[in-house]
């Protein structure tokens, strides 16, 4: 288990390493400011266990040994238990259940005397080893239906134990092996289509459905218009302004008969494609017709009649701000947007962020911890830390293509996709871009098992960097 061969000049990547032990600095500053309300005394031992930055320390050197252990155990240990891990981390999500705690709503939690433990953490490496397992295997084949339904299969399983606590924004992270997917061979098109039936479900929440029914048929109309060989030109002049007819008629109240006429427009134009043999084409664009409409009426259906008030309100927040109250479900956002605003280009400084002192932005040590280093460190230490952790990801990226064993190359494009979700998503929502899920931002948020969990990702994708040469 400890044993293994690598070259004499192959080290730890002082890179990575660097990275990491900077974020991990960063975070505990942060924490430090957050926390700072707390009164802290001399009494080191009794602040460990009592305050905010006296248990994130204890996690930090818990992370630290960890990484140590890492380092230590043969890089093939991962490789050969990888369905094991995988399992465990299936059971952690299934007994968290009917074990769990409930905070805020969600049975994701294990309470251990005065920790709390996610095993969602857990589960996210044990899934990353787990895929990284299945797409080495010499017989799967991303290109078969077969191998993309197993390959799905195995990142649903951990996805619906979550959803089942609930945690959507957890269960949104495991997406994020999507990126390896396509690093090692799933079609693009399956992006493309996951992209057209995500933006149509985010029109089908936001408008009501005939408005969006409208907006799908001028699309394919345009769709059809341009791929007529002859006056093509023509055709899309003709388009356009019928769209732009439509959408002005939609605005004064016209609405059924706008649609109606993209209707007899769609036919029309679909006829001319079918006695041009374009037959193809024409099935495609029924078939998009008919998949546009059932994923923005299923989510007009969904928001309006399954979806809970308190739901419905995270999401208008995200996509409709102006529908809103401010004092109410509006109130996080426009907190966290000033606190980040205030700091201007260098910010308050170190302990002096007044929103942060006085807890105007609510989570701020955990969901809204970015929030902080606007306030006290400005744009430029903000702008620093989105840097680092994209040059955390780009190095990464790196790393992998140089692995000779496909298994590590898998794991660390997974722990890459990990990593850009959490980041982007994280910061997005305190500036209101992404809804507020509820994700820590890596490193830098309070919570010992988002600490642990992302220190063993990186940790397992260190040493078996130092084996790269291995097969």
């Amino acid at each position: 288990m400890f044993a293994g061969n690598r070259r004499d000049n192959q080290t730890v990547d002082w890179v990575t390493l660097s990275i990491y032990l900077a974020m991990l600095g960063v975070g505990w500053l942060m924490i430090y400011t957050v926390g700072y309300n707390e009164g802290y005394d001399d009494d080191f031992w009794g602040m460990l266990g009592s305050t905010t930055i006296g248990k994130h320390t204890i996690w930090m050197g818990i992370s630290l040994f960890t990484l140590f252990i890492t380092f230590i155990i043969d890089w093939k240990f991962w490789r050969t238990f990888a369905y094991l891990w995988y399992a465990f981390g299936l059971v952690l999500l299934f007994l968290v259940l009917f074990l769990g705690t409930e905070v805020k709503g969600a049975t994701s939690w294990f309470m251990l005397g005065g920790f709390s433990f996610q095993p969602v953490e857990i589960a996210k490496f044990g899934t990353c080893l787990g895929v990284a397992a299945y797409l080495n295997n010499f017989n799967t084949n991303l290109k078969t239906s077969y191998g993309q339904l197993t390959a799905f299969g195995v990142i649903a399983a951990p996805m619906l134990l979550v959803l089942l606590q609930p945690d959507a924004g957890s269960a949104l992270v495991f997406l994020a092996f999507l990126i390896a997917f396509y690093r090692e061979g799933l079609p693009g098109n399956y992006f493309i289509f996951g992209f057209f039936a995500g933006g149509l479900f985010l029109m089908g929440l936001v408008y009501p459905f005939q408005k969006v029914l409208l907006a799908i048929f001028m699309i394919l109309n345009l769709l059809l218009a341009y791929n007529f060989k002859e006056y093509k030109i023509h055709w899309l002049l003709i388009i356009l302004l019928i769209s732009a007819g439509s959408i002005y008629g939609a605005y004064i109240g016209f609405e059924k008969e706008a649609l109606m006429g993209n209707v007899g427009l769609m036919f029309a134009l679909g006829l001319g494609q079918w006695l041009m043999k374009n037959q193809r084409l024409v099935f495609t664009v029924f078939a998009a017709l008919l998949l546009g409409g059932i994923v923005a009426g299923g989510a007009n259906y969904f928001f309006n009649n399954i979806l809970k008030s308190h739901q419905q309100d995270r999401i208008n927040v995200w996509l409709r701000p102006s529908v809103c109250d401010p004092q109410g479900s509006l109130y996080n956002v426009i907190q966290s947007k000033m606190a980040i605003g205030s700091g201007g280009l260098d910010g308050k400084g170190f302990l002096e962020g007044n929103m942060t002192k006085l807890n105007y932005v609510p989570e701020q040590a955990t969901d809204f911890i970015f929030c902080t280093v606007g306030e006290e460190q400005g744009f430029i230490g903000a702008t620093s830390i989105i840097l680092l952790f994209f040059l955390l990801i780009y190095r990464i990226t790196m790393l992998a293509e140089r692995q000779r064993s496909p298994f590590s190359r898998i794991y660390m494009y997974g722990v890459a996709g990990i990593l850009f979700v959490h980041v982007f998503i994280n910061i997005g929502m305190t500036m209101g871009l992404m809804p507020i899920i509820g994700i820590p931002l890596p490193f830098i948020s309070k919570g010992g098992s988002s600490l642990l969990g992302f220190t063993l990702l990186l940790g397992v994708l260190m040493k078996m960097d130092i084996y790269r040469e291995m097969p």
